[in-house]
C-alpha cells in the first residue's frame, strides 16, 4: 500500500513540476482540431459502411 501512495505522490509532482502545460488557447484550439478530425473521421467510416451494406445486400439479392 506504501509503495501505491509514493507512486500517486511522485506522479503528481512530477506532473506539477517536469510536464509542460498548453495554454488555455492551445488547449482549446487543439481540443477543437481533434473534435473536428473525429467527425471528419466518423462521416467517412459511416459513408464506408453504408457503402459496404449496399454491396453486400445487393450480392445476396444476386444470389438469391
Amino acid at each position: 500500500m506504501t509503495g501505491i501512495v509514493k507512486y500517486v505522490k511522485e506522479s503528481f509532482e512530477e506532473l506539477k513540476s517536469h510536464v509542460s502545460w498548453p495554454s488555455f488557447n492551445e488547449g482549446l484550439n487543439l481540443t477543437v482540431l481533434v473534435a473536428v478530425f473525429s467527425v471528419i473521421f466518423s462521416l467517412i467510416i459511416w459513408g464506408l459502411d453504408s457503402a459496404f451494406s449496399r454491396v453486400i445486400k445487393e450480392f445476396f439479392n444476386l444470389i438469391s
